[in-house]
């Protein structure tokens, strides 16, 4: 009886460990310029909830302390309060309010492009084979462009600069 117990406590606890692992998306990423290949910046995807949220951990070239100044006072359904345009570009959740549709895939929110201030629908695709994440920001219709961006640990990503 108490061999049935353990083996009954046991598969719970690994099942139950599957449950609630994290999402292939979250985690540490660097963004990379499609055109030159080089890294703009690091990010975090993580989620709060139901929901899934990126913010750049840091900014390649820039001082860590650049505000957005391109950026609207304010964007509906922004996670933060306050005006948008006198937040910093590192540590400020630019990709937020999207909702899973499987594991790995997140669409139904928004990115924020700090540089410009543009607002775009977004997707968020990890693909296993290349570890790789497509942010994918859209305009409407389907019309839009992909980034790829690189899986990263917490080290490499707080390093860049």
């Amino acid at each position: 009886m108490k061999r049935i117990v353990s083996f009954i406590s046991v598969f719970f606890l690994f099942v139950t460990g599957f449950c609630f692992a994290a999402d292939p998306a979250e985690g540490f990423w660097l963004s990379v310029d499609d055109k030159s290949g080089k890294v703009t910046a690091s990010w975090e995807i993580y989620t709060s909830g139901d929901t899934l949220y990126g913010k750049i951990i840091s900014v390649a070239g820039y001082p860590q302390d650049v505000k957005a100044v391109k950026c609207k006072d304010s964007y509906r359904g922004f996670p933060l309060p306050g005006k948008v345009s006198e937040m910093t570009v590192a540590g400020t959740p630019w990709i937020f309010g999207l909702s899973r549709d499987k594991p790995g895939v997140w669409s139904g929110g928004q990115i924020i492009d700090p540089d410009s201030g543009s607002i775009y629908k977004c997707r968020v695709t990890y693909h296993p084979k290349t570890d790789a994440l497509e942010m994918r920001g859209e305009i409407g219709l389907g019309i839009g462009r992909s980034q790829f961006w690189r899986k990263s640990s917490r080290e490499e990503a707080s390093a860049l600069r």
